[in-house]
Protein backbone atom coordinates (compact mmCIF):
# COMPACT_ATOMS: atom_id res chain seq x y z
CA UNK A 1 0.00 0.00 0.00
CA UNK A 2 1.04 3.58 -0.81
CA UNK A 3 1.75 6.39 1.79
CA UNK A 4 -0.70 9.23 1.79
CA UNK A 5 1.34 12.18 0.42
CA UNK A 6 -0.42 14.31 2.20
CA UNK A 7 0.46 12.46 6.21
CA UNK A 8 3.99 14.26 7.25
CA UNK A 9 7.28 12.45 7.77
CA UNK A 10 8.20 10.98 11.06
CA UNK A 11 11.64 13.47 10.23
CA UNK A 12 8.78 16.17 9.90
CA UNK A 13 6.88 15.44 13.27
CA UNK A 14 10.48 15.41 15.25
CA UNK A 15 11.08 18.50 13.65
CA UNK A 16 7.76 20.32 14.33
CA UNK A 17 8.17 19.06 18.17
CA UNK A 18 11.50 20.56 18.32
CA UNK A 19 10.39 23.99 16.80
CA UNK A 20 7.58 24.33 19.40
CA UNK A 21 9.21 22.47 22.44
CA UNK A 22 8.02 23.93 25.99
CA UNK A 23 11.06 25.54 28.65
CA UNK A 24 9.88 26.89 31.90
CA UNK A 25 6.13 27.16 30.57
CA UNK A 26 7.11 29.55 27.86
CA UNK A 27 7.92 28.01 24.18
CA UNK A 28 11.44 28.75 22.39
CA UNK A 29 12.33 28.68 18.81
CA UNK A 30 14.85 26.44 18.84
CA UNK A 31 18.09 26.38 15.90
CA UNK A 32 15.84 24.62 13.15
CA UNK A 33 12.56 26.28 12.79
CA UNK A 34 9.92 24.26 10.34
CA UNK A 35 10.36 25.66 6.52
CA UNK A 36 7.25 26.84 4.90
CA UNK A 37 6.77 23.09 3.30
CA UNK A 38 7.21 21.72 7.02
CA UNK A 39 4.39 23.89 8.05
CA UNK A 40 2.02 22.84 4.89
CA UNK A 41 3.07 19.26 5.09
CA UNK A 42 2.05 19.31 8.90
CA UNK A 43 -1.01 21.01 8.92
CA UNK A 44 -1.12 23.61 5.91
CA UNK A 45 -1.10 26.10 8.46
CA UNK A 46 1.24 29.03 9.38
CA UNK A 47 3.38 28.63 12.10
CA UNK A 48 4.15 31.09 15.01
CA UNK A 49 7.84 29.98 14.81
CA UNK A 50 8.86 30.75 11.71
CA UNK A 51 7.74 34.64 12.53
CA UNK A 52 9.80 34.20 16.02
CA UNK A 53 6.43 35.48 17.55
CA UNK A 54 7.55 33.76 20.33
CA UNK A 55 6.87 34.19 24.41
CA UNK A 56 8.47 38.06 24.76
CA UNK A 57 6.40 41.33 24.97
CA UNK A 58 7.14 44.28 22.96
CA UNK A 59 6.16 45.74 19.90
CA UNK A 60 8.16 44.10 17.62
CA UNK A 61 6.49 40.58 18.78
CA UNK A 62 3.49 42.09 18.07
CA UNK A 63 4.23 43.30 14.74
CA UNK A 64 5.69 40.00 13.74
CA UNK A 65 2.33 38.16 14.95
CA UNK A 66 0.77 40.16 13.30
CA UNK A 67 2.27 40.21 10.10
CA UNK A 68 2.15 36.61 10.05
CA UNK A 69 -2.13 36.51 10.72
CA UNK A 70 -2.06 39.10 7.56
CA UNK A 71 0.12 36.94 5.32
CA UNK A 72 -1.92 33.77 6.43
CA UNK A 73 -5.28 35.45 5.36
CA UNK A 74 -4.14 36.09 1.82
CA UNK A 75 -3.13 32.83 2.04
CA UNK A 76 -6.57 31.19 2.98
CA UNK A 77 -4.74 29.39 5.41
CA UNK A 78 -4.64 29.25 9.84
CA UNK A 79 -2.07 30.61 12.21
CA UNK A 80 -1.24 27.82 14.26
CA UNK A 81 0.15 28.99 18.00
CA UNK A 82 2.30 26.11 19.41
CA UNK A 83 2.53 25.91 23.27
CA UNK A 84 3.48 29.07 24.73
CA UNK A 85 2.66 32.57 26.09
CA UNK A 86 2.29 35.21 23.62
CA UNK A 87 2.69 38.55 25.01
CA UNK A 88 0.92 40.80 22.74
CA UNK A 89 -1.28 44.20 21.89
CA UNK A 90 -3.00 46.00 19.54
CA UNK A 91 -3.65 43.00 16.82
CA UNK A 92 -5.96 43.99 13.72
CA UNK A 93 -7.15 40.84 12.27
CA UNK A 94 -7.82 41.09 8.71
CA UNK A 95 -10.74 39.27 6.70
CA UNK A 96 -9.93 35.38 6.34
CA UNK A 97 -8.02 35.27 10.10
CA UNK A 98 -7.87 31.85 11.17
CA UNK A 99 -5.61 31.55 14.66
CA UNK A 100 -5.99 28.19 16.66
CA UNK A 101 -3.39 26.80 19.20
CA UNK A 102 -3.54 23.75 21.52
CA UNK A 103 -6.39 23.98 23.74
CA UNK A 104 -5.00 25.22 27.62
CA UNK A 105 -1.44 25.56 26.16
CA UNK A 106 -1.24 28.34 23.75
CA UNK A 107 -1.51 31.48 25.38
CA UNK A 108 -2.28 35.16 24.15
CA UNK A 109 -1.41 37.22 26.80
CA UNK A 110 -2.68 41.28 26.57
CA UNK A 111 0.13 43.92 27.55
CA UNK A 112 -2.39 46.65 27.71
CA UNK A 113 -1.58 49.16 25.20
CA UNK A 114 -5.20 49.37 23.96
CA UNK A 115 -6.80 46.11 23.17
CA UNK A 116 -6.14 43.03 22.22
CA UNK A 117 -7.67 41.67 19.29
CA UNK A 118 -10.40 43.86 16.97
CA UNK A 119 -11.66 43.62 13.86
CA UNK A 120 -14.06 45.73 11.45
CA UNK A 121 -16.54 45.30 8.20
CA UNK A 122 -14.82 42.20 7.48
CA UNK A 123 -16.58 38.61 6.72
CA UNK A 124 -14.93 36.12 8.49
CA UNK A 125 -13.10 35.96 12.00
CA UNK A 126 -11.93 32.31 13.46
CA UNK A 127 -10.53 31.46 16.74
CA UNK A 128 -10.12 28.48 18.40
CA UNK A 129 -8.12 26.28 21.02
CA UNK A 130 -7.11 29.80 21.97
CA UNK A 131 -6.24 30.93 25.85
CA UNK A 132 -6.53 34.69 25.63
CA UNK A 133 -5.71 36.69 29.15
CA UNK A 134 -6.41 40.25 29.22
CA UNK A 135 -4.60 40.41 32.95
CA UNK A 136 -7.19 42.94 34.15
CA UNK A 137 -4.78 45.61 32.17
CA UNK A 138 -6.26 49.14 30.81
CA UNK A 139 -8.13 49.43 27.92
CA UNK A 140 -8.42 52.52 25.54
CA UNK A 141 -11.18 54.20 25.73
CA UNK A 142 -12.65 53.35 22.35
CA UNK A 143 -12.62 49.17 23.40
CA UNK A 144 -15.53 48.02 24.85
CA UNK A 145 -13.95 45.04 25.41
CA UNK A 146 -10.43 42.53 25.82
CA UNK A 147 -11.65 41.55 21.98
CA UNK A 148 -14.04 43.54 19.86
CA UNK A 149 -15.57 42.69 16.71
CA UNK A 150 -17.78 45.03 14.84
CA UNK A 151 -19.51 44.84 11.37
CA UNK A 152 -18.12 40.95 11.05
CA UNK A 153 -20.37 38.67 9.16
CA UNK A 154 -19.02 35.64 10.27
CA UNK A 155 -17.20 35.40 14.00
CA UNK A 156 -16.72 31.46 14.73
CA UNK A 157 -15.08 31.46 18.01
CA UNK A 158 -14.49 28.03 19.98
CA UNK A 159 -13.04 26.18 22.72
CA UNK A 160 -11.35 29.50 23.91
CA UNK A 161 -10.10 30.81 27.07
CA UNK A 162 -11.29 34.52 27.72
CA UNK A 163 -10.34 36.09 31.09
CA UNK A 164 -9.26 38.96 33.30
CA UNK A 165 -10.93 42.37 31.14
CA UNK A 166 -11.39 45.25 32.50
CA UNK A 167 -14.45 45.59 30.33
CA UNK A 168 -16.90 43.27 28.27
CA UNK A 169 -15.07 39.71 27.71
CA UNK A 170 -16.42 39.76 24.01
CA UNK A 171 -17.68 42.18 22.36
CA UNK A 172 -19.44 41.73 19.52
CA UNK A 173 -21.53 44.81 17.64
CA UNK A 174 -23.76 43.97 14.28
CA UNK A 175 -22.13 40.56 13.75
CA UNK A 176 -22.89 36.93 13.05
CA UNK A 177 -21.89 33.65 13.38
CA UNK A 178 -21.25 31.26 16.60
CA UNK A 179 -19.07 31.75 20.18
CA UNK A 180 -19.42 27.80 21.30
CA UNK A 181 -17.64 25.92 24.12
CA UNK A 182 -15.70 28.40 25.21
CA UNK A 183 -15.23 29.80 28.81
CA UNK A 184 -15.40 33.48 29.63
CA UNK A 185 -14.65 35.02 33.64
CA UNK A 186 -13.68 37.54 35.10
CA UNK A 187 -14.63 40.34 33.07
CA UNK A 188 -15.34 43.74 34.77
CA UNK A 189 -18.47 44.56 32.85
CA UNK A 190 -20.07 41.25 31.23
CA UNK A 191 -18.44 38.43 30.15
CA UNK A 192 -20.37 38.83 26.06
CA UNK A 193 -21.92 41.24 25.00
CA UNK A 194 -23.65 41.28 21.84
CA UNK A 195 -25.47 44.25 20.39
CA UNK A 196 -27.59 44.58 17.05
CA UNK A 197 -26.89 41.15 15.95
CA UNK A 198 -27.64 38.62 12.69
CA UNK A 199 -28.08 34.88 12.93
CA UNK A 200 -25.69 34.89 16.19
CA UNK A 201 -25.51 31.61 18.23
CA UNK A 202 -24.42 31.41 21.82
CA UNK A 203 -23.84 27.71 22.46
CA UNK A 204 -22.57 25.68 24.82
CA UNK A 205 -20.03 28.14 27.01
CA UNK A 206 -19.48 29.44 30.36
CA UNK A 207 -19.42 32.24 31.55
CA UNK A 208 -19.05 32.73 35.61
CA UNK A 209 -17.72 35.62 37.68
CA UNK A 210 -18.37 38.72 35.93
CA UNK A 211 -18.93 41.99 37.53
CA UNK A 212 -22.09 43.14 35.79
CA UNK A 213 -23.32 40.37 33.77
CA UNK A 214 -22.88 37.37 31.74
CA UNK A 215 -24.88 37.30 28.56
CA UNK A 216 -26.18 40.24 27.27
CA UNK A 217 -28.12 40.39 23.79
CA UNK A 218 -29.03 43.49 23.21
CA UNK A 219 -30.43 46.38 20.08
CA UNK A 220 -29.70 50.37 19.75
CA UNK A 221 -33.27 50.19 18.69
CA UNK A 222 -36.48 47.71 19.09
CA UNK A 223 -35.98 44.88 16.28
CA UNK A 224 -35.74 41.69 14.66
CA UNK A 225 -32.92 39.91 16.41
CA UNK A 226 -33.14 35.71 16.34
CA UNK A 227 -30.16 35.08 18.72
CA UNK A 228 -30.33 31.34 19.99
CA UNK A 229 -28.88 31.12 23.60
CA UNK A 230 -28.51 27.86 24.32
CA UNK A 231 -26.87 24.86 26.76
CA UNK A 232 -24.41 27.87 27.94
CA UNK A 233 -23.46 27.64 32.14
CA UNK A 234 -23.22 31.06 33.59
CA UNK A 235 -22.53 31.53 37.62
CA UNK A 236 -21.91 34.18 40.14
CA UNK A 237 -23.10 37.13 38.03
CA UNK A 238 -22.75 40.54 40.44
CA UNK A 239 -23.57 44.13 40.09
CA UNK A 240 -21.02 45.98 41.08
CA UNK A 241 -22.68 49.17 39.40
CA UNK A 242 -25.28 48.83 41.32
CA UNK A 243 -29.28 49.72 39.92
CA UNK A 244 -32.46 47.89 40.29
CA UNK A 245 -31.86 45.84 36.98
CA UNK A 246 -29.78 47.08 34.49
CA UNK A 247 -27.02 44.93 35.67
CA UNK A 248 -26.47 41.51 38.00
CA UNK A 249 -28.42 39.44 34.99
CA UNK A 250 -27.12 36.03 34.17
CA UNK A 251 -28.70 36.40 30.38
CA UNK A 252 -30.36 39.99 29.80
CA UNK A 253 -32.49 40.27 26.30
CA UNK A 254 -32.75 44.35 25.31
CA UNK A 255 -34.61 45.01 22.68
CA UNK A 256 -34.03 42.12 20.65
CA UNK A 257 -36.92 40.52 19.25
CA UNK A 258 -37.29 36.48 18.19
CA UNK A 259 -34.52 35.48 20.71
CA UNK A 260 -34.81 31.81 22.27
CA UNK A 261 -32.88 31.09 25.48
CA UNK A 262 -33.65 27.89 26.14
CA UNK A 263 -31.35 24.76 28.11
CA UNK A 264 -28.86 27.20 30.19
CA UNK A 265 -27.67 26.36 33.64
CA UNK A 266 -27.92 29.76 35.52
CA UNK A 267 -26.97 30.54 39.02
CA UNK A 268 -25.86 32.73 41.89
CA UNK A 269 -26.74 35.80 39.77
CA UNK A 270 -27.15 39.25 41.72
CA UNK A 271 -30.48 40.07 40.13
CA UNK A 272 -32.32 37.41 37.22
CA UNK A 273 -30.95 34.47 35.79
CA UNK A 274 -33.14 35.58 32.82
CA UNK A 275 -34.27 39.22 32.15
CA UNK A 276 -36.25 40.53 28.93
CA UNK A 277 -36.58 43.91 28.51
CA UNK A 278 -38.45 45.41 25.77
CA UNK A 279 -38.09 41.82 24.04
CA UNK A 280 -40.98 40.21 21.62
CA UNK A 281 -41.45 36.71 20.42
CA UNK A 282 -39.15 35.27 22.69
CA UNK A 283 -38.99 32.19 24.71
CA UNK A 284 -37.33 31.29 27.68
CA UNK A 285 -38.03 27.27 27.84
CA UNK A 286 -36.14 24.06 30.01
CA UNK A 287 -33.79 26.36 31.74
CA UNK A 288 -32.65 26.16 35.66
CA UNK A 289 -31.91 28.96 37.07
CA UNK A 290 -31.10 28.94 40.83
CA UNK A 291 -30.23 31.23 43.63
CA UNK A 292 -31.57 34.51 42.12
CA UNK A 293 -31.29 37.32 44.34
CA UNK A 294 -34.54 39.34 42.25
CA UNK A 295 -37.01 37.57 39.96
CA UNK A 296 -35.36 34.70 38.26
CA UNK A 297 -37.35 35.10 34.96
CA UNK A 298 -38.46 38.57 33.74
CA UNK A 299 -39.98 39.67 30.94
CA UNK A 300 -40.97 43.16 31.58
CA UNK A 301 -41.99 46.70 29.99
CA UNK A 302 -42.47 47.15 25.79
CA UNK A 303 -43.44 43.55 24.53
CA UNK A 304 -45.11 41.10 22.57
CA UNK A 305 -45.25 37.99 22.88
CA UNK A 306 -43.53 35.97 25.08
CA UNK A 307 -43.04 31.57 26.13
CA UNK A 308 -41.84 30.89 29.43
CA UNK A 309 -42.18 27.19 29.70
CA UNK A 310 -40.51 24.00 31.16
CA UNK A 311 -38.07 26.54 33.31
CA UNK A 312 -36.98 24.94 37.05
CA UNK A 313 -36.39 27.69 39.38
CA UNK A 314 -35.04 26.88 42.94
CA UNK A 315 -34.04 29.86 45.20
CA UNK A 316 -35.15 33.29 44.17
CA UNK A 317 -36.72 36.58 46.07
CA UNK A 318 -39.57 36.27 43.22
CA UNK A 319 -40.14 33.41 40.16
CA UNK A 320 -41.44 34.53 37.28
CA UNK A 321 -42.52 38.05 36.42
CA UNK A 322 -44.88 39.02 32.75
CA UNK A 323 -44.82 42.74 33.55
CA UNK A 324 -45.51 46.71 32.91
CA UNK A 325 -48.84 46.66 30.90
CA UNK A 326 -48.65 49.95 31.56
CA UNK A 327 -45.68 49.96 28.97
CA UNK A 328 -47.28 47.75 26.78
CA UNK A 329 -45.82 44.26 28.38
CA UNK A 330 -48.71 41.70 27.10
CA UNK A 331 -49.01 38.43 25.17
CA UNK A 332 -47.55 35.54 26.98
CA UNK A 333 -47.78 32.30 27.79
CA UNK A 334 -46.05 30.67 31.29
CA UNK A 335 -46.77 26.91 31.27
CA UNK A 336 -44.83 23.69 33.04
CA UNK A 337 -42.37 25.59 35.02
CA UNK A 338 -41.53 24.86 38.78
CA UNK A 339 -40.84 27.52 41.16
CA UNK A 340 -39.63 26.64 44.55
CA UNK A 341 -37.94 27.97 47.57
CA UNK A 342 -38.78 31.85 47.07
CA UNK A 343 -37.73 34.45 49.91
CA UNK A 344 -38.78 37.70 50.98
CA UNK A 345 -35.15 39.70 50.95
CA UNK A 346 -34.47 41.39 47.56
CA UNK A 347 -31.85 43.92 46.35
CA UNK A 348 -34.07 46.94 46.84
CA UNK A 349 -37.61 48.34 48.11
CA UNK A 350 -40.04 47.12 45.17
CA UNK A 351 -43.57 48.54 45.23
CA UNK A 352 -45.05 45.11 45.10
CA UNK A 353 -43.02 43.40 47.15
CA UNK A 354 -40.53 39.85 46.68
CA UNK A 355 -41.99 36.65 47.86
CA UNK A 356 -44.29 36.07 44.95
CA UNK A 357 -44.51 32.84 43.15
CA UNK A 358 -45.38 33.74 39.28
CA UNK A 359 -47.03 36.99 38.68
CA UNK A 360 -48.63 37.87 35.10
CA UNK A 361 -50.88 40.97 34.08
CA UNK A 362 -52.27 41.12 30.42
CA UNK A 363 -52.98 39.09 27.98
CA UNK A 364 -51.46 35.62 29.50
CA UNK A 365 -52.11 31.94 30.27
CA UNK A 366 -51.08 30.26 33.54
CA UNK A 367 -51.51 26.68 33.32
CA UNK A 368 -50.15 23.41 34.29
CA UNK A 369 -47.15 25.40 36.93
CA UNK A 370 -46.17 23.88 40.03
CA UNK A 371 -45.56 26.62 43.35
CA UNK A 372 -44.22 25.79 46.61
CA UNK A 373 -42.70 27.86 49.02
CA UNK A 374 -43.34 31.48 47.96
CA UNK A 375 -43.73 33.28 51.15
CA UNK A 376 -45.75 36.00 50.34
CA UNK A 377 -48.27 35.02 47.10
CA UNK A 378 -48.20 32.09 45.40
CA UNK A 379 -49.86 33.86 42.11
CA UNK A 380 -50.27 37.47 41.67
CA UNK A 381 -52.80 38.32 38.81
CA UNK A 382 -52.66 41.99 37.78
CA UNK A 383 -51.43 44.95 39.75
CA UNK A 384 -53.89 48.24 40.58
CA UNK A 385 -56.04 48.53 37.13
CA UNK A 386 -53.64 46.68 35.25
CA UNK A 387 -55.17 43.72 34.27
CA UNK A 388 -56.37 42.10 31.12
CA UNK A 389 -57.44 38.64 29.88
CA UNK A 390 -55.46 36.47 32.35
CA UNK A 391 -56.42 33.13 32.50
CA UNK A 392 -54.99 30.63 35.46
CA UNK A 393 -55.94 27.18 35.44
CA UNK A 394 -54.42 23.52 36.39
CA UNK A 395 -51.50 25.11 38.80
CA UNK A 396 -50.49 23.99 42.08
CA UNK A 397 -49.70 26.02 44.82
CA UNK A 398 -48.24 25.05 48.35
CA UNK A 399 -46.80 26.43 51.19
CA UNK A 400 -47.89 30.12 50.45
CA UNK A 401 -49.39 32.39 52.62
CA UNK A 402 -51.74 33.81 49.94
CA UNK A 403 -52.44 31.03 46.63
CA UNK A 404 -53.19 33.51 44.31
CA UNK A 405 -53.94 37.50 44.69
CA UNK A 406 -55.91 38.88 41.82
CA UNK A 407 -56.31 42.44 41.30
CA UNK A 408 -60.24 44.17 41.97
CA UNK A 409 -58.92 47.66 42.19
CA UNK A 410 -60.63 50.23 39.59
CA UNK A 411 -60.28 49.47 36.06
CA UNK A 412 -59.03 46.17 36.41
CA UNK A 413 -59.72 43.72 33.43
CA UNK A 414 -61.26 39.75 33.40
CA UNK A 415 -59.17 37.20 35.11
CA UNK A 416 -60.25 33.38 34.80
CA UNK A 417 -58.93 31.57 38.01
CA UNK A 418 -60.33 27.23 37.35
CA UNK A 419 -59.25 23.96 38.00
CA UNK A 420 -56.32 25.28 40.83
CA UNK A 421 -55.02 23.11 43.52
CA UNK A 422 -53.84 24.82 46.42
CA UNK A 423 -52.27 23.82 49.65
CA UNK A 424 -51.63 25.02 53.09
CA UNK A 425 -52.52 28.85 52.24
CA UNK A 426 -53.14 29.76 55.47
CA UNK A 427 -54.77 33.60 54.88
CA UNK A 428 -56.72 32.54 51.61
CA UNK A 429 -56.42 30.10 48.42
CA UNK A 430 -58.18 33.46 46.08
CA UNK A 431 -58.15 36.67 47.62
CA UNK A 432 -59.41 40.06 45.70
CA UNK A 433 -56.57 42.97 46.22
CA UNK A 434 -56.60 46.61 45.52
CA UNK A 435 -53.18 47.24 45.16
CA UNK A 436 -51.16 45.83 48.30
CA UNK A 437 -54.38 46.03 50.36
CA UNK A 438 -56.63 42.68 50.68
CA UNK A 439 -60.28 43.35 50.34
CA UNK A 440 -61.66 40.18 49.83
CA UNK A 441 -62.72 36.90 51.19
CA UNK A 442 -62.18 34.22 50.26
CA UNK A 443 -63.44 33.28 46.87
CA UNK A 444 -62.05 29.92 45.53
CA UNK A 445 -64.80 27.86 45.62
CA UNK A 446 -66.88 29.92 42.93
CA UNK A 447 -69.57 32.61 43.37
CA UNK A 448 -67.03 35.71 42.87
CA UNK A 449 -68.28 39.13 43.94
CA UNK A 450 -66.59 40.90 41.30
CA UNK A 451 -68.37 40.89 37.64
CA UNK A 452 -64.97 40.73 35.90
CA UNK A 453 -63.43 37.17 37.73
CA UNK A 454 -64.58 34.06 36.83
CA UNK A 455 -63.55 31.89 39.69
CA UNK A 456 -64.36 28.39 39.62
CA UNK A 457 -63.71 24.77 40.56
CA UNK A 458 -60.89 24.72 42.27
CA UNK A 459 -59.47 22.57 45.76
CA UNK A 460 -58.57 24.27 48.55
CA UNK A 461 -56.76 21.36 51.04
Amino acid sequence: MTSDPRMPSRRDMLLFLAASAVAGGESRALASPLTAADQSDLRGAIDAVEYRAIPESGNRKTRNLQQMIEQAARENVPVFLPPGTYRVSNLTLPDNTRITGVPGASRIVYTGEGHLFAAENVRRIELSNLVIDGGNRWLGDYAGGLLQFTGVDEVLIDNCEIGGSRKHGLQLERCGGRIERSRISGAAQSGLYAVDSTTLSLIGNTVSDCGNGGILVHRWKKAEDGTVVSGNRISNIRANDGGTGQNGNGINIFRADGVMVVNNQISNCAFTAIRANSASNIQISSNQCRRSGETAIYVEFAFEGAVVSANMIDGAANGISIANFDEGGRLASVTGNVVRNLTLKGPYQHEVGFGIGIAAEADTLISGNVIEGAPRWGLQIGWGPYLRNVVVTGNVVRKAPVGCAVSVADGAGTAVITDNIFQETAEGAVLGFQWEKKVSGEMAGGGAPYAQLTVERNRVS
